[in-house]
Formats: structure tokens, C-alpha cells, sequence
């Protein structure tokens, strides 16, 4: 569990101070009352899937930009298919496929 990021992801307004990655290193110096360890535990799943997700969409981005965008302008130009621009556009997909939501998860 990294409380770091479950800090900067569901109390981004909060003010803090982490000694290492252990709740016993917490200080936490806002008015707010402070999370509890269980609070926070219960937040980690979510919070990794997000994380995951948020990497996923960036590298769709870039393999996009770099994979299915050059075929997808040759296919404007009437040099290829649309089935090859497709075919690109799910193949980024298949290499970088998105998380399972834990939430979905029944």
C-alpha cells in the first residue's frame, strides 16, 4: 500500500508530512481530521486502479501517436484500407489493455 499516493489522491488539499511509507510516519497538519489506517487501507485498491489506468490511457496515447495515427493518415490519402487503420488502432489496444476496476469486480 503506498499511503502517498492514496494521500495525494483523496485528500489532495490535505497538508502532510510522510517519514518513509508507514502509517506511524504520518503527521498530518491540517485542520481535518486525520485518516485512519483502516480508512486508508479501505481507499488502496481503488487508488492502484486509478493509478493504473491514468499509465494505461498515457501509453494509449503515445503508442496511438506513434502506431495507428501514421496508418489512419495513410488511409485519408486513400494509400491504405480502413480496415488496416482498424486493425492498428486494435492492436494498440490489445498491447495495452486496461486495468480490471475493482469495483466491477463481483
Amino acid at each position: 500500500m503506498d499511503i502517498s499516493t492514496i494521500l495525494s489522491k483523496r485528500y489532495p488539499d490535505a497538508e502532510w508530512t510522510l517519514n518513509g511509507n508507514d502509517y506511524s510516519g504520518l503527521n498530518w497538519l491540517g485542520d481535518t481530521p486525520k485518516p485512519s489506517l483502516e480508512e486508508l487501507q479501505a481507499e488502496w485498491a481503488q487508488v492502484e486502479y486509478e493509478v493504473a489506468y491514468e499509465a494505461v490511457q498515457k501509453e494509449r496515447q503515445t503508442a496511438y501517436q506513434a502506431e495507428s495515427d501514421p496508418v489512419f493518415f495513410n488511409f485519408q490519402r486513400g494509400e491504405v484500407a480502413e480496415q488496416d487503420w482498424l486493425d492498428a488502432v486494435e492492436a494498440v489496444k490489445s498491447a495495452h489493455p486496461y486495468p480490471v476496476d475493482p469495483s466491477a469486480v463481483v
